[in-house]
């Protein structure tokens, strides 16, 4: 093998990788943690490796010669189903000849050029706006590549980590008494689901989570699968200023200044539904590493709508994969991610909304680390109200159902304790919503009739 450092990782080499994955689990399981299928430069090679792993994931294994086969025939393109039968045939043709252990050390470097080759390009831009600190921070990025995680906590020496410091690294949100439940918000690598019906306000919760995220000073990466990147914006403006987003446009210096005082910052990202998979925005979080723009919480608006990319057939399988590849992402960016889902179509009048009215609610409810219900009657929307109760607390207690003011309009949504005095307000509007709904009915009427007799006069 040559020493040059451009010519030793090529296509040869990037074959013996292939025939080490399919040889020993174990080899497998290590490179995973560093080695991306575009680090390759055949497609052929990137498809193999992306089977690979899609296959280990679902049973914990290498897969066989036949699996790969069956898995080709799906392929549409006839020439690129050519160049990867020619590609499994070189890399099974060397498997007697492969030394692992060498390979395994070797991917490690290889994966660290390929990052670094691609860093380079990009500062190649960067040089010519004179960015030295962007080209320093994608250089420093590209040099974490290929680095192996951590072994993980040493129990028997570990003790006074364990006892000094705080076992979670969380973000608030905006509201102290769900803070109070999750243990200090929602942490490093967990994930947090808001469940409701379709129009309760699953995306301004969300957004106002977000929003709060951004005043304390944390960085967000906000993926939207059904709002274009310019209107979630807006729906901010309206969280941040308390202006409607009807009347926002004629109040733009107030609310440019408002957002001028922001300590944390935001990158909104759209996607078609369901055109982006939970790979599309890790892709996506890793370009924005490369910038120096470094996530500290991510949102997904919302996790139902993406694209599944396991291959299962029957829709609760692949909303269980999807549920499960965010909060693996959320482990591998250590980020905590929010998320929302939607509620059958029985939770609509619903009081409250538990996990039997979350749809195909079994696997998400299960790999979720936190999940909360929006309820909203009609008559709760006439007196600005709703109701959030607690599915799931990996971290507390559960089964409780807090009033809630909800705003939609002005974008002001608050959560209270039901002893408090602001949760016996709420809940007070709550239980005259009915009597409101009758009032604004004989209001209306009365103004009918008052103007039928105006006008005839």
């Amino acid at each position: 093998m040559e020493n040059n450092s451009l010519t030793q990782f090529g296509t040869g080499f990037q074959s013996k990788i292939i025939t080490s994955c399919l040889l020993d689990t174990m080899f497998l399981q290590t490179v995973m943690e560093v080695l991306e299928p575009e680090y390759f430069e055949s497609d052929a090679n990137s498809w193999i490796v992306k089977e690979i792993y899609k296959y280990f994931i679902k049973y914990k294994t290498t897969p066989t010669l036949e699996a790969l086969k069956i898995a080709v025939d799906e392929v549409e393109n006839d020439v690129l189903k050519l160049t990867i039968v020619e590609a499994l045939k070189d890399a099974w043709r060397h498997r007697e000849a492969t030394d692992l252990q060498f390979v395994q050390e070797k991917t490690l470097e290889f994966c660290k050029n390929q990052v670094l080759k691609s860093a380079i390009l990009e500062s190649a831009s960067l040089l010519e706006s004179q960015n030295y600190d962007g080209i320093k921070a994608v250089i420093d990025s590209a040099m974490k590549a290929g680095t192996p995680v951590d072994i993980g906590h040493d129990y028997n020496v570990g003790i006074e980590e364990r006892l000094t410091k705080s076992t979670r690294v969380t973000i608030k949100t905006p509201w102290d008494i769900i803070d109070e439940v999750m243990d200090g918000g929602l942490g490093e690598g967990e994930l947090g689901v808001v469940v409701a019906p379709a129009g309760v306000g699953k995306t301004w919760v969300l957004q106002t989570i977000a929003a709060g995220a951004i005043k304390r000073g944390f960085t967000i990466a906000h993926y939207t699968l059904e709002l274009n990147e310019t209107y979630v914006g807006l729906r901010y403006d309206t969280i941040f200023s308390g202006i409607s987003t009807q009347n926002i446009k004629f109040q733009k210096e107030e609310v440019k200044k408002i957002i001028d005082s922001l300590k944390g910052r935001m990158i909104i990202k759209s996607y078609p539904t369901r055109a982006a998979s939970v790979n599309t925005i890790s892709a996506h979080i890793k370009q924005l590493e490369l910038k120096n723009i470094i996530p500290d919480m991510v949102v997904v608006d919302y996790a139902d709508i993406l694209k599944d990319v396991s291959g299962m057939r029957e829709v609760r399988h692949q909303l269980g994969s999807i549920y499960e590849d965010l909060r693996g992402m959320a482990g591998e960016f250590k980020v905590p991610v929010w998320t929302a889902s939607q509620a059958n179509r029985s939770a609509l009048e619903e009081e409250v909304i538990d996990a039997t009215k979350v749809a195909e609610a079994y696997s998400k409810v299960m790999t979720a680390d936190f999940v909360l219900s929006i309820s909203r009657q009609a008559q709760d929307k006439l007196s600005h109200t709703a109701r959030c109760h607690i599915i799931k607390n990996r971290f507390g207690i559960d089964g409780i159902t807090y009033p809630m003011s909800m705003n939609t309009n002005l974008g002001k949504i608050d959560i209270y304790a039901g002893n408090s005095q602001s949760g016996k307000t709420q809940q007070g509007k709550m239980d005259n919503s009915e009597e409101f709904k009758r009032q604004l009915l004989k209001s209306k009427y009365n103004d009918m009739n008052k103007t039928e007799v105006e006008g005839f006069e």
